[in-house]
């Protein structure tokens, strides 16, 4: 409506105008905040998921770590074992 249209309306009719307005208004931003809500809960998903991934690749640089030292620790007995054998031949000869 323009200035001329809303100078022609009687007071009654504006404040119909002003009340349907604000309601309006108050359902936009009930509207506002929910989607603000929703919004927020996104970002909360993006974070976790952000989180669960690195804590992802963590746990698989402690895995590795752990299987080098496992590898380690089976050459080392494999080790020990051949030397032990060895002794035992050379002593039995």
């Amino acid at each position: 409506m323009n200035q001329k249209e809303l100078k022609k309306l009687r007071r009654s009719d504006l404040f119909k105008l002003l009340v349907e307005q604000a309601n309006k208004i108050e359902q936009q931003q009930s509207e506002i905040d929910a989607l603000e809500m929703q919004l927020q809960d996104r970002k909360l998903t993006i974070e976790n998921a952000g989180s669960i991934a690195e804590a992802s690749l963590a746990l698989n640089k402690v895995f590795e770590t752990a299987q080098l030292a496992a590898d380690l620790y089976i050459e080392n007995i494999k080790q020990v074992a051949h030397d032990v054998t060895a002794d035992e031949d050379n002593a039995s000869r």
